[in-house]
């Protein structure tokens, strides 16, 4: 990578990592699509290095929360992502070796239908869901971490419809993301499909992910939540088209090919 590179792919971290500071989601489809769209490093590789960051941010971020986690839910939903986040980094290592277009051409429709469920007002469910219906959340969301590293917006729909206070909420879901990314980790790791280039750019955002982290909860913006999440998912719309429209064009004659 040159130096203009790298400083791109480190303004993509500060950006990331802003937007999850204050939603609570969109690291890795962020940066995952950013970094795709200027493809500026591999998909998978990127998809390590959001990992890595969601850990060490959720070390900060989840300090002193242990009271409040819904032990439960969180049990129930890491029982469906490990099966989830086996098929997503299977399915992951197969398209980068095969389809390289076809998997920008699917992070692209995955960042414009991850926003959509965002922007979604989910109404609150009369009594908790059942342990059949956190396992299938667990599931797709063990998929999408398999694949990018973007297990959020499945269970932010489903813990934010819980007849449960924010803060369980909240914290939970924070748990719950942090489990599925150690998975996600061992396997990739055991796998061989954490390289070099993962564990480098792994050292240049770590830091600066952390600091700004840890800045943003000692001075929280004044900003509307509501407002931030309208502007995250408006970007997420703009990154997936981004990277829908050149994935489609390459693809289209092959498609023609093939029929």
């Amino acid at each position: 990578m040159t130096g203009w590179e790298i400083a791109a792919f480190l303004l993509c971290v500060a950006v990331a990592t802003c937007a999850q500071s204050i939603t609570g989601f969109a690291l890795a489809l962020i940066l995952l699509g950013l970094t795709g769209l200027f493809e500026l490093a591999p998909l998978a590789d990127v998809a390590n290095v959001a990992t890595v960051m969601a850990l060490c941010t959720a070390v900060i971020a989840l300090r002193g929360t242990h009271d409040s986690l819904d032990w439960p839910m969180m049990r129930w939903t890491v029982t469906g992502s490990v099966f989830g986040v086996a098929a997503g980094v299977a399915l992951l290592a197969w398209l980068s070796s095969n389809v390289v277009m076809a998997l920008r051409l699917l992070l692209g429709l995955v960042v414009i239908a991850c926003a959509i469920v965002v922007l979604v007002r989910a109404h609150p469910l009369p009594q908790r869901s059942s342990a059949a219906s956190f396992h299938g959340f667990g599931f797709l969301s063990g998929v999408l971490g398999g694949l990018f590293s973007a297990s959020g917006p499945p269970l932010v729909y489903q813990f934010y419809r819980q007849p449960l206070a924010l803060d369980a909420v909240r914290d939970t879901l924070g748990a719950t993301l942090a489990a599925g990314g150690v998975i996600r980790l061992v396997m990739v790791v055991a796998s061989g499909q954490f390289s070099l280039r993962s564990l480098w750019l792994s050292a240049l955002a770590v830091p600066l992910a952390m600091a700004i982290t840890w800045w943003l909860r000692r001075h929280p913006p004044a900003w509307r939540r509501e407002t931030v999440l309208k502007v995250v998912c408006v970007l997420l719309v703009i990154t997936g088209v981004g990277l829908i429209a050149p994935a489609a064009q390459a693809l289209w004659p092959w498609a023609r090919m093939g029929a």
